[in-house]
């Protein structure tokens, strides 16, 4: 029994002295779950926003901007998702694009077409298109909408949408934290996930370089890059809300936070900072930006700027994938987006 108890021991002190599991330990505890817990309370807000609205009991604008701060957290979340919220389908449900067929806004009007009085049950078997933010984000703000002046046709699916993301984030979350979820799998080795802490940095960092390549995306297609060059600005990820570039600085910020945890098991002084200085001037360039993204994409002189910012996110993704896994010994060579 003493052999026992000193074994275990042993084995507990190894752990805490490891400093990959420390930083993954980390991640887990103040980055990744923090950023589900701020993600579900922002859906929480968005339905009491949304119900308040719709009863006439809060103007217009406080409704925006709930849902903006719902999307912020959401794309902050993009570069954390790991585990549940990539899986099963869930992150369609919060988010579709890109939307190349306006499928968005026909399904959304054929959905109310054909319920005049829509149920929560009646949204929850609909297409995910009209079930997340990308719908929400279409009644509110497109022109063609007028959604102050048709509130009762509108509002049941609003309503139904909040209540839609709060609920698929409260399962999230609760994914996360029970026990064997996914703040056990990133906390303590082996696991029916993880043989160790390794592989567990492994895929956060796997799902971090396929979060920057998703800035890159959204960046690069209303740019025209998957174009020949022609400008798509109905492609920007949120182009009627005129949020596309929040969202891509909520985006880095989500990236930035796991670097800043992972770069203390980094002994190559040169390397970081060289992915010190790409995130800082990304994110400088970002907040540089005078215009929604989707007038700039179509604006002549704003062409070189643009291309400097998606050169530097190619850059950051190229340090963290290539020069950063080399250096840490772990494969991270692929992401999520390979194949697109």
């Amino acid at each position: 029994m003493q052999r026992l108890i000193v074994l275990i021991t042993t084995l507990m002190l190894a752990a805490c002295s490891d400093p990959r599991q420390q930083v993954t330990t980390q991640l887990a505890d103040q980055v990744l779950l923090p950023a589900h817990q701020q993600w579900q309370s922002r859906n929480m807000a968005l339905l009491d926003s949304t119900r308040a609205w719709c009863s006439g009991d809060q103007e217009l604008a406080s409704l925006k901007q709930a849902f903006h701060q719902s999307q912020s957290a959401w794309s902050r979340l993009q570069p954390l998702m790991v585990g549940p919220l990539s899986e099963g389908n869930r992150s369609w449900q919060v988010q579709f694009w890109p939307d190349k067929r306006n499928m968005v806004a026909r399904q959304t009007e054929d959905l109310l077409d054909e319920f005049t009085d829509l149920t929560q049950l009646q949204l929850e078997g609909a297409s995910v298109v009209v079930q997340g933010l990308t719908a929400f984000e279409y009644m509110l703000f497109d022109e063609q909408t007028a959604v102050t002046e048709n509130r009762d046709r509108y509002c049941p699916l609003l309503t139904g949408i909040a209540r839609h993301q709060l609920t698929l984030s409260d399962q999230v979350l609760a994914l996360w934290q029970q026990p064997e979820g996914m703040l056990d799998k990133l906390t303590s080795f082996p696991n029916a996930r993880y043989a160790n802490a390794d592989e567990a940095l492994g895929g956060i960092l796997r799902v971090q370089v396929t979060g920057v390549d998703t800035l890159k995306k959204k960046l690069g297609t209303p740019m025209g890059r998957l174009n020949s060059g022609v400008p798509q600005p109905y492609q920007a990820e949120a182009w009627r809300s005129r949020h596309s570039t929040e969202n891509l600085q909520a985006s880095l910020a989500g990236a930035q936070a796991v670097w800043e945890r992972v770069r203390s098991l980094v002994g190559d002084a040169g390397l970081v900072a060289d992915i010190d200085q790409a995130y800082k001037t990304i994110r400088d360039q970002l907040e540089a930006l005078p215009a929604p993204l989707m007038e700039l994409v179509q604006d002549p002189t704003r062409q070189a700027q643009l291309q400097s910012l998606y050169q530097n996110l190619d850059a950051l993704e190229t340090l963290q994938q290539d020069d950063l896994a080399r250096h840490l010994g772990i494969q991270i060579g692929f992401n999520a987006n390979d194949g697109d």
